[in-house]
């Protein structure tokens, strides 16, 4: 059985996963919140073995280089991630109606990839420039980083949501618009392929329900949520695990730069980009910590940091021409 079979099985207990969340949010039913803990937890198994056994086919066939060097495979990577610190802030907080924003932003990456016959799921042998020990240290590190960001993303867009204080101002939008905004900028992913109609389709599900959520009878359904200090201080602990991370990605980027090109920095559009990234986290960790900034500045900054990730990530590939053209 190859890796494909697993990857596919994962896509599907994920989407499972998704809706059980959803419905845990809409009807707060204990059952359904832990029955969609425990669908996740699978997928997020069946999907590791998936990486591993697909690690094992590079192997088979003579590449011998681990999952990572691809648009398809760096994205399953990245889902791969946000489950995995997902199901850690779950376990540490118990906040399991995050998982109705975040399970459908794991799945919405992995489905843009998978479901899309513009991109290539082939294994193949690693360019030059990526025939370095450098890449698996660069590409966890940041990926980790990056999965820590999209927890800190839906928690921010809850927050926005659901906040009473919210009604009526410019950041009460900012978190009804952040998902759909978010979908439009990684835009190029879904150009071809039968995966357009099903990645828009999710993402204008969990869209309106949210919209439905935080629209007239948004009152309602306060009550499912955990204080908004609670997520305030968990957006801001997030953030505190992803920075350093992405901070270890782009310093190992820059030793791994150094090896493949001979120089540490070059201004190429991802490097370019990656460090407007860090530079918005680090705003926000600053001012969080010497201005105090909580609460709605908070959480609006760290929805423009996701933004930020989003296109380095994707829309530099797609938009620039860059060293880093082939990732």
């Amino acid at each position: 059985m190859n890796s494909s079979v697993f990857f596919g099985s994962a896509l599907i207990l994920y989407l499972a996963a998704s809706l059980l969340y959803i419905i845990h949010l809409a009807f707060k039913n204990p059952l359904t919140g832990r029955l969609a803990t425990g669908v996740t937890l699978t997928g997020f198994a069946v999907q590791t073995i998936a990486l591993g056994l697909r690690w094992k086919e590079s192997y088979d066939l003579g590449w011998g280089h681990i999952p990572l060097s691809n648009m398809y495979e760096s994205m399953v990577f990245f889902g791969w991630s946000v489950i995995m610190i997902y199901l850690i802030f779950e376990r540490r907080y118990k906040i399991r109606s995050l998982g109705a924003v975040v399970l459908p932003l794991a799945l919405l990456l992995i489905a843009s990839v998978s479901l899309n016959r513009g991109i290539s799921q082939e294994i193949e042998p690693l360019v030059p420039a990526l025939q370095s020990n450098w890449l698996t240290i660069h590409v966890l590190t940041s990926f980790f980083g990056y999965a820590a960001f999209a927890v800190s993303f839906g928690v921010s867009v809850l927050y926005l949501i659901f906040n009473t204080d919210s009604m009526g101002e410019i950041s009460y939008w900012v978190g009804r618009l952040a998902i759909p905004g978010v979908i439009a900028m990684s835009f190029p992913l879904f150009r071809e392929g039968p995966g357009r109609m099903v990645v828009f389709g999710l993402a204008a599900l969990v869209f309106l329900i949210i919209l439905y959520l935080g629209g007239p009878v948004k009152g309602s359904f306060l009550t499912l949520f955990p204080d908004m200090k609670v997520l305030d201080e968990l957006n801001y602990r997030s953030i505190m695990v992803g920075f350093p991370m992405l901070t270890l990605g782009i310093i190992t980027g820059a030793a791994w730069a150094n090896y493949a090109w001979g120089t540490y920095w070059s201004w190429d559009p991802k490097e370019t980009w990656s460090l407007i990234t860090w530079l918005i986290y680090a705003a926000f960790l600053h001012a969080r910590i010497t201005a105090g900034w909580r609460g709605k500045k908070a959480a609006v900054l760290a929805i423009i940091g996701f933004g930020a990730v989003v296109f380095t990530y994707i829309g530099v590939n797609y938009l620039l021409s860059g060293l880093h053209s082939y990732a």
